[in-house]
């Protein structure tokens, strides 16, 4: 029994680790791409469309980190082991 609760524990800090190194490498992305963008719009036209980019990506970067980390300040910190547990607990279910 020991044996497979640490297996899963094995497999549940792997996948957070593989997502918390997701959100590094689309965090580097974005901080390497955004700036050439910036560049290229400063250098082409007068219109700053560099910001749309910047904020749509750099959302989805905020929700990526906010996953990645585990914090989720909708459903409180945990709110999804909790729910599994419940569900685990129940004979119906």
């Amino acid at each position: 029994m020991e044996t497979i609760e640490n297996h899963r524990n094995y497999q549940r800090a792997r996948r957070r680790v593989k997502c918390i190194k997701g959100f590094y490498y689309n965090l580097f992305a974005y901080l390497f791409v955004i700036p050439i963008l910036a560049w290229i719009n400063l250098r082409t036209t007068d219109f700053y469309w560099v910001a749309f980019p910047a904020l749509t990506w750099g959302f989805g970067l905020l929700m990526q980190g906010m996953e990645a980390f585990g914090y989720n300040p909708f459903l409180g910190k945990n709110w999804e082991e909790r729910k599994i547990r419940e569900f685990m607990e129940q004979k119906e279910f």
